[in-house]
């Protein structure tokens, strides 16, 4: 399939669900009922999964200039579907380097994430992003931070967007013990955490500091399914990231990520340890 690896090579930001999206999927939708297919008929005759078209014609995916061509080609649209791909806006906020990571994790149906630096994106509340932001370095000017903070709230989405995913988070243990943003923002961080994680479809489990050694020591991780069943791993740092394709790398990951839920605390003693270090603050 086309979509195999998504991306558009370097450069540019995730979408998102904007006007100018729904109406780009609105006209391929019209243009493929005229041509009397349907969405699995359509997809093999443009390369891309069925999964993928939903996604392009209900506005929640940007689709690639590949589709755009091939879709104006196989629906013979008179040049409507490529004059509308010149109008669709892009979402700010996102690196570049993570712009494939996260356009694969909107199709996610299972997603793990192992972090040692800070509480994962998709679980941060907006005061805690805020922080982050205003400290970071170089500095970001007022409209940067706001575009960044736009863009954390809409990936966040996902967790409740999408209640048949699977997530699992292991987040070291001295992540959520330091006050990043003083005593009331990362309590109302953990109270979050804790809010989302009460969720059938999502476990957090907390690398306890007094574990000596784990097999996630060579770095964070993150490991997704696509609906096709194929797996990818991501790793980032400092002002890059890596998605990664391998089948080979991947299995490594999953072996080592496998391991570090047996030597993190369960999902219950983790709820608990929560608890404890809330009280506390």
């Amino acid at each position: 399939m086309a979509d195999e690896v998504p991306g558009e090579g370097p450069g540019g930001n995730e979408p998102e669900a904007s006007d100018s999206l729904r109406a780009f999927g609105e006209v391929v939708k019209t243009f493929r009922k005229r041509a009397g297919l349907t969405q699995e008929q359509f997809a093999p005759l443009v390369g891309y999964s069925v999964p993928t078209i939903a996604s392009i014609e209900q506005g929640r995916r940007l689709p690639s200039a590949d589709f755009v061509e091939r879709a104006e080609e196989v629906l013979d649209a008179f040049g409507v579907i490529r004059a509308a791909a010149k109008h669709l806006a892009r979402k700010p906020g996102l690196a570049s380097w993570f712009r494939q990571w996260a356009r694969l994790e909107l199709q996610a149906v299972t997603l793990y994430t192992y972090e040692n630096r800070l509480v994962p994106g998709l679980l941060q509340t907006p005061a805690y992003a805020r922080t982050l932001f205003e400290k970071q370095l170089p500095a970001m000017g007022d409209e940067e931070i706001e575009a960044q903070l736009v863009a954390r709230v809409e990936r966040k989405k996902l967790l409740t967007d999408r209640p048949h995913t699977i997530y699992s988070f292991i987040i070291e243990e001295h992540v959520l013990r330091r006050l990043t943003g003083g005593p009331e923002v990362m309590g109302e961080q953990i109270d979050h955490i804790l809010d989302i994680c009460a969720r059938r479809n999502i476990d957090l489990q907390i690398m306890p500091q007094w574990r000596d050694h784990h097999a996630g020591l060579d770095g964070p991780m993150r490991l997704l399914e696509t609906p096709e069943n194929r797996w990818y791993a991501y790793s980032e740092g400092q002002e890059n990231g890596l998605l990664i394709p391998d089948p080979k790398v991947v299995s490594i990951l999953q072996k080592r990520y496998a391991r570090m839920r047996a030597q993190a605390l369960s999902v219950e003693d983790s709820v608990s340890l929560l608890r404890e270090i809330r009280g506390a603050l």
